[in-house]
C-alpha cells in the first residue's frame, strides 16, 4: 500500500498548491475538504488518474457439495 501524502506549496502571493498522493478514488476530496475550507476559495482543481481509479475488491466464491462422500 502506498503512503498517503498531502503536499502544500505556499507561494509568495498567497496561493496554495495542494497535491494528494497515495489516496485512491474520490476519498481524497473528503480528506482535503476541511483543510481547503480553512485555506480559502478553491480556484481550480486538477484530478489525477488516482482520482478515477477504484480500490481493488476481493471476491471469493465457495462451492459446497451436499452429496455424500464415497470411499
Amino acid at each position: 500500500m502506498a503512503m498517503e501524502t498531502l503536499e502544500f506549496i505556499i507561494y509568495p502571493d498567497g496561493r496554495v498548491k495542494e497535491t494528494v498522493t497515495g489516496i485512491i478514488g474520490k476519498s481524497c476530496a473528503e480528506v482535503t475538504a476541511l483543510i481547503e475550507a480553512q485555506l480559502g476559495v478553491v480556484i481550480s482543481q486538477n484530478t489525477t488518474a488516482d482520482y478515477f481509479a477504484q480500490n481493488p475488491t476481493v471476491s471469493s466464491q465457495v462451492n459446497q457439495s451436499h452429496s455424500p462422500m464415497s470411499w
